[in-house]
């Protein structure tokens, strides 16, 4: 293909791109004019269906089982959003510092904290506001911490044991799901004995995965299994 061709191949191909985008655009636009001025919502379906959800906390009731197909599709997005970083290439290598005893103080005292801080928003959420996406950015905010203070993590967490912990969030997830489709027919359908139970299980394993992934991606790439510089 000559060069005239492959220019006309690159403009048909970026007015295809903005006609796509623009009729998205037109869509979600007609989406939201259409919308009414007075939505009835459904707040009262879900406070009359409190007690088979298995938890006290609306929004953990609405987002781990009334609507638990969109809390799947948000960890599928996240470990994709990570992946995408990934496939640029590798993380830049830092310098390994020796941080000042004032920083090494505060960090010491902060990361701890803010681990624990995490496991009560976990165990909370099923009460009150809180949950796996809470307590996975606290979570993730202690290792960005760790991070900045030129912590040097075991460079056997690098590999694979990093790997499995990115996926064990959505695994669970969808194990569950697949496990109840074939027991009761329904996928992410919990028995109303074990929904409590089932969705604690599943948003401990998704808070792990969350913060990982949140502090991978405060990387900027793909972590590199070698020491520090």
């Amino acid at each position: 293909m000559n060069i005239a061709g492959r220019r006309w191949h690159l403009l048909l191909f970026r007015w295809a791109l903005m006609l796509l985008l623009l009729t998205v655009a037109g869509g979600l636009g007609y989406a939201l004019l259409s919308l009414p001025e007075q939505a009835v919502g459904l707040s009262e379906q879900v406070r009359v269906n409190m007690e088979m959800s298995g938890v006290q906390n609306p929004v953990t009731a609405v987002l781990l089982n009334f609507r638990g197909y969109d809390t799947l599709l948000e960890m599928a997005v996240l470990l994709a959003a990570l992946l995408g970083v990934w496939s640029l290439g590798a993380a830049e290598a830092h310098r390994r510092i020796d941080p000042q005893p004032v920083l090494s103080l505060l960090v010491g005292g902060l990361a701890p904290m803010m681990i624990l801080m995490a496991g009560y928003l976990l165990w909370v959420g099923a009460y009150a506001p809180g949950g796996a996406f809470q307590a996975g950015s606290v979570l993730a905010a202690a290792g960005i911490l760790l991070l900045l203070s030129s912590k040097r993590f075991p460079v056997r967490l690098m590999g694979w044991p990093l790997r499995v912990v990115l996926v064990i969030g959505l695994g669970v997830f969808t194990a569950v799901g697949v496990t109840l489709l074939c027991v009761s027919g329904g996928f992410l359908q919990y028995p109303s004995g074990l929904a409590g139970a089932l969705i604690l299980f599943i948003e401990a394993a998704a808070t792990l995965s969350i913060g990982v992934t949140l502090a991978a991606l405060f990387l900027g790439g793909r972590p590199q299994a070698g020491p520090y510089r």
